[in-house]
């Protein structure tokens, strides 16, 4: 019956999150272009919008984390389901550069409290270290948000044009998202700060905590994750290009990227589990690097292998996000702890597409080394890590 349970649970949520991902994250790089011409406006004058809603999501993401910690997921997720949907209602409704941006700042608001780092508090919230395999579970299913979310913004675009495809966007978080979330399990906030998974710190349960320099790390390495992750979502075609390959080519190696995330999820919720989040997150950070220095070096021939490797990496690093602080902190203030880490990565991935756009105009294919550098660098501050000893069930079994 509690497998039956954490079954549903996941289900849900990671339904729910590939919604609130295909419908803000994914959205700008279908919609982009009509909203453009329809408002008399640049194309990157509305992804500079969407760039600014990052950086609110990155400033709300602690305190959405720390009323998860208090309240749990439920009440937080199913806010945000009315938050996006008025966001959403907000930009079918812009006839300005104002309006876009009031718009984006609301759906800002549901972004900080209402992705990745917000469901994955909640599975915290509700288990406690036992969560990582639902964690995998809800990335394994969110994995797909682009693979819905741009084939059906590009059809709701086509039939109902970008004001109705986001209108329809804002309905389904009110008709489906909210049911959702609302099937996840209430906790009881009468244990706050009484045990480690409720919020309590989680060294006055569970031994000495981690070394200082822990968080400092980890958000550094989280911010590499989101710059390199997001540079490539909006440049890749252009850097296989670069690097030698056709446009088809490089088209059909970019298709790649989705189906090796979620190979590397599947890879992890199997045979990886019996390794500690630690070391699936140097794997994971080291494949970007191996990636560019394939294409770099072979060429064309190697596009395919670079968005296999990176696309892999990217995978097994959106698990590590979640499961690597529970791993190395414990349960304890987990979502407000989350939200306070993922700060520099919403900002890394805000400046992303224009700071790697100027060095792929600068360097061509050459600027992929200012992402494999990043990307050693990190590796090089995992390995000053030390996995606790000894482990709780359900981090490393």
């Amino acid at each position: 019956m509690a497998d039956r349970r954490r079954i549903a649970t996941v289900a849900a949520l990671g339904t729910a999150q590939t919604l609130a991902w295909a419908s803000t994250f994914y959205l700008p790089a279908v919609l982009a272009p009509a909203i453009a011409r329809d408002l008399g406006l640049g194309v990157p004058t509305v992804f500079l919008a969407f760039s600014w809603a990052l950086v609110v999501s990155a400033v709300l993401g602690p305190y959405a984390g720390r009323a998860i910690d208090r309240w749990g997921g439920r009440p937080v997720l199913v806010a945000t389901n009315v938050v996006f949907a008025a966001g959403l209602a907000l930009l079918a409704a812009a006839d300005s550069a104002a309006g876009l941006a009031v718009a984006w700042t609301v759906l800002g608001i549901g972004m900080g409290s209402g992705l990745y780092e917000a469901a994955f508090a909640a599975l915290v919230r509700l288990h406690g270290r036992d969560a990582r395999p639902l964690i995998t579970g809800i990335t394994l299913v969110a994995g797909f948000a682009s693979t819905v979310g741009w084939p059906l913004s590009t059809l709701l675009d086509a039939q109902l044009g970008w004001r109705g495809a986001c209108v329809a966007w804002a309905v389904l978080h009110l008709v489906l998202g909210i049911p959702l979330n609302a099937a996840l399990p209430r906790v009881d906030v009468r244990q706050d700060g009484a045990s480690p998974a409720a919020g309590a710190p989680a060294h006055e349960a569970e031994g000495p905590p981690p070394p200082r320099r822990t968080g400092p790390v980890l958000a550094f390495v989280f911010a590499v994750v989101g710059f390199t992750g997001t540079a490539m979502a909006a440049h890749l075609p252009v850097v296989l290009q670069l690097a030698g390959a056709s446009v088809a080519a490089a088209v059909a190696a970019g298709a790649l990227i989705g189906p090796a995330q979620v190979a590397a999820r599947l890879l992890e919720f199997g045979a990886m589990q019996r390794l500690h989040p630690l070391v699936t997150a140097r794997l994971s950070m080291a494949a970007h690097p191996v990636a560019v220095v394939l294409l770099l070096a072979l060429g064309a021939p190697a596009a395919a292998a670079f968005a296999i490797v990176h696309g892999a990496g990217n995978g097994l690093m959106t698990i590590a996000r979640g499961t690597l602080p529970l791993a190395l902190f414990g349960p304890g203030g987990y979502g407000a702890r989350q939200g306070r880490l993922g700060m520099p990565s919403r900002i890394a991935q805000a400046v992303a597409p224009w700071l790697f756009g100027v060095c792929l105009e600068r360097w061509g294919a050459g600027a992929l080394w200012v992402t494999a550098a990043c990307g050693v660098a990190a590796v090089a501050a995992l390995a000053t890590l030390r996995a606790p000893a000894p482990l709780t069930s359900g981090t490393a079994a």
